[in-house]
């Protein structure tokens, strides 16, 4: 948090605006595929069905609902190829690119988390 209080000091004054940019950013990736789908692009752009593929459980029309709401909030770009068959490509805008440092984060809290609370279930029972 001093990272962003020393970035954005507006943030310190106002306790308010640090909850609607928490909530801002809930809003564009909360929900239980925008995440995974975000993830296959991390290191390249990707088709439909190479996203698909890579999150076996999730259907066509919603992979498509997500990556339409993921494109409006200015966090995918969709790449319509002129050529024999069309070739669309997904992949991260630049704002989106940003989004590894927030999952580089979330992955250490919870492999710290997952391992205080395997620590203390491990206390109870012995």
């Amino acid at each position: 948090m001093s990272e962003i209080i020393t970035t954005y000091p507006e943030v310190k004054k106002c306790n308010v605006s640090y909850i609607l940019a928490v909530n801002d950013t809930l809003n564009v990736i909360s929900g239980k595929w925008k995440l995974p789908i975000i993830a296959t692009m991390l290191k390249e752009r990707q088709r439909f069905s190479e996203i698909q593929k890579q999150i076996p459980k999730i259907s066509p029309r919603m992979l498509s609902k997500e990556l339409r709401e993921l494109e409006l909030n200015g966090v995918v770009v969709r790449t319509v190829h002129n050529t024999t068959p069309v070739l669309i490509e997904y992949g991260l805008s630049d704002s989106g690119k940003k989004i590894m440092d927030v999952l580089d984060k979330m992955v250490e809290w919870g492999l710290n988390h997952r391992e205080l609370i395997l620590h203390q279930n491990a206390e109870k029972a012995g």
